[in-house]
């Protein structure tokens, strides 16, 4: 089976128009449709006089057009019997000694495709059906995914794991056109009356599969994405990285099920729409963006939101006890950490006066209004927590 070259580069409407019968794609094409047969434009067209042809045979001397972006494969009872990858125009002569089937030129089609080719290839004179289908080259956008429960993964960044809803889309593209049709493709897709292959077809089995394999590659691709310090360790970049979200979710995907190296596809670019957090990590960012927020030091700065949230929980239980408590406890530790700091010395013993004193000054309103009015200026209680700190302590 071979194709002489009429003419290469971009389809010229003119020459195409003189020739009388001639396979090209259909019109209407969706932009997501991957593999769909070449359609015969004859007398019936209104474009020529083709009398010769059969029902599924591609007539000798027959012409091919081969837009930018595709390629053309060409079946011989479900075999390949050829593949054409350059634009341009073609004389299909199966007869000819001199034809020759035209592999893929410059570009990232031409090493993996010869190397199929190798191990598919098929010659022979036409038998019972002849069939050409054009597949795409190019990226084939709108391939959405989404989440149905939560999926789960380790977070570098928040050092623990955390669980979200998500949903996207990503782009595909077919970068062994022979490995994915004759290893993936269902032959009804290749057969005649054939219908067209679409990533985005509810119906399609095979579609409905990649779909699966990519959702199931999501919880490995973020743990990938957070953990690479390349890549900043931060979820929040991902919306704004698609291609290196992409690199993790294309890796992912080969590791699990081999896209590229059994099937011929590669994952291009991944937008990611949305990333819902489950209740416990939205909770634990909470605390971080606070904790960044207040200090530099995380683990002392979450220390500060845990006395916080006691003294939320006190005053709405009414327990102004389990407030001060809190706040003793963060004062004693301020007064261990100055005293191991100072030189011993022998203190003197204390009068009956002095001790019945140290109480008095204990209980200092000036001293606790002080005390709450700082943690309110640090925003580790709010303002009702503070008004009815106040009233307590001045007894209104």
């Amino acid at each position: 089976m071979g194709f002489i070259q009429a003419f290469t580069g971009a389809v010229g409407g003119m020459l195409a128009d003189q020739w009388l019968d001639f396979l090209l794609p259909p019109e209407n094409l969706a932009p997501t449709a991957a593999l769909f047969p070449a359609v015969a434009k004859g007398q019936n067209a209104g474009r020529g006089s083709n009398t010769r042809g059969s029902e599924n045979i591609i007539t000798n001397g027959s012409k091919i057009i081969v837009p930018e972006g595709y390629a053309l494969m060409t079946f011989q009872d479900g075999q390949l019997t050829g593949f054409i990858a350059d634009p341009g125009g073609y004389e299909y002569r199966p007869d000819d000694p001199q034809s020759q089937s035209m592999f893929a030129g410059d570009g990232f089609v031409a090493p993996v495709v010869k190397q199929s080719w190798e191990r598919f290839k098929f010659g022979g004179q036409p038998a019972a059906q002849q069939l050409g289908f054009y597949v795409s080259l190019k990226e084939l956008p709108n391939n959405r995914f989404g989440t149905q429960s939560e999926i789960y993964w380790d977070d570098a960044f928040l050092g623990t794991q955390v669980g979200a809803l998500t949903r996207g889309s990503y782009t595909a593209r077919i970068v062994d056109p022979i490995l994915f049709v004759k290893q993936f493709v269902p032959y009804t897709y290749y057969s005649a009356d054939a219908r067209i292959f679409d990533f985005t077809d509810l119906d399609n089995d095979a579609a409905a599969q990649l779909f699966n394999e990519v959702v199931s590659s999501l919880a490995p691709a973020f743990s990938a994405y957070t953990n690479d310090p390349t890549k900043g360790n931060r979820m929040a970049r991902i919306q704004s990285d698609s291609l290196g979200f992409a690199q993790s979710l294309s890796a992912a995907v080969e590791a699990g099920y081999q896209w590229r190296s059994t099937r011929g596809l590669e994952i291009v670019s991944v937008a990611i729409q949305a990333v819902e957090y489950d209740e416990d990590t939205r909770k634990l960012l909470s605390d971080v963006k606070k904790a960044d927020a207040l200090s530099g030091n995380r683990g002392g700065s979450f220390l500060q939101q845990s006395v916080a949230r006691g003294f939320e929980a006190a005053g709405e239980g009414g327990g102004g006890n389990m407030a001060m408590m809190g706040m003793g406890l963060g004062m004693t530790g301020q007064a261990l950490n100055f005293q191991q700091q100072q030189p011993p010395a022998a203190a003197p013993a204390a009068t009956q006066t002095e001790a019945a004193a140290a109480p008095a000054a204990a209980e200092d309103p000036v001293a606790k209004l002080a005390q709450y009015k700082q943690m309110l200026d640090q925003g580790l209680i709010t303002a009702e927590d503070f008004e009815a700190a106040k009233k307590k302590t001045l007894g209104l």
